[in-house]
């Protein structure tokens, strides 16, 4: 199993190579700080999976396993991540992800969901499988539902206080997409202004999924 590492922190992708050095079936084919340049490097290249992180400058890794999955990619990929929201973990499906693994699971659930996703299936980890089933009987987190991966990562971003510039660098999109984007965001939301926009994300526990 061919794998890609893409990580901004080079301490974490030591201990991924570690891991998978110890491995058997496993070997690491290549290694990325951005998800663009990731992107860039792999929309034309074959790998078995890509073990992402969502939280990193550029390019967000949603918009790179969206991207990958449009082109037609046979690599699968799996969310390596601290976010613990399963708002997060449906939008990373949404988006083409095959697994969704968090850092605080033991080593093990990992490649556990690395063997999985390989071999054809869908993996999440113990804890986000567990939080799944709970907000089945949260009526409050639906709303999440009904925006689209690129809604959902926008409106993380903009709660996460980045300017619509920022944003619009980020995604490459145009500064009047990502206001057309907040608008309706706002109104699938059934908020009139950014004061309850942010109230709204706290409620929907968008701000839990942000890193620190």
């Amino acid at each position: 199993m061919k794998i890609v590492l893409v990580d901004d922190h080079a301490v974490v992708r030591e201990g991924y190579r570690a891991l998978i050095a110890r491995q058997h079936d496993m070997e690491v084919m290549g290694e990325y700080q951005e998800a663009g340049t990731a992107y860039n490097a792999l929309k034309e290249q074959p790998f078995d999976i890509i073990i992402t992180d969502l939280n990193m400058p550029g390019l967000s890794a949603l918009e790179m396993i969206e991207r990958l999955k449009y082109r037609g990619h046979q690599g699968r990929c799996v969310v390596f991540t601290m976010y613990s929201n399963s708002s997060f973990a449906k939008k990373s499906f949404a988006a083409g992800a095959r697994g969704y693994v968090t850092k605080s699971s033991d080593p093990s659930a990992l490649l556990h969901g690395l063997r999985e996703v390989y071999a054809g299936r869908r993996y999440l980890s113990a804890d986000i499988a567990q939080a799944a089933a709970l907000d089945r009987f949260d009526s409050t987190t639906g709303a999440l539902d009904e925006l689209t991966v690129r809604e959902f990562e926008i409106l993380r971003l903009l709660v996460d206080g980045r300017s619509v510039e920022d944003v619009a660098e980020s995604l490459s999109l145009s500064p009047k997409t990502i206001r057309n984007v907040h608008y309706t965001v706002k109104k699938k939301l059934d908020v009139r202004d950014d004061i309850e926009l942010v109230r709204r994300a706290i409620q929907l526990k968008v701000p839990d999924t942000l890193e620190f």
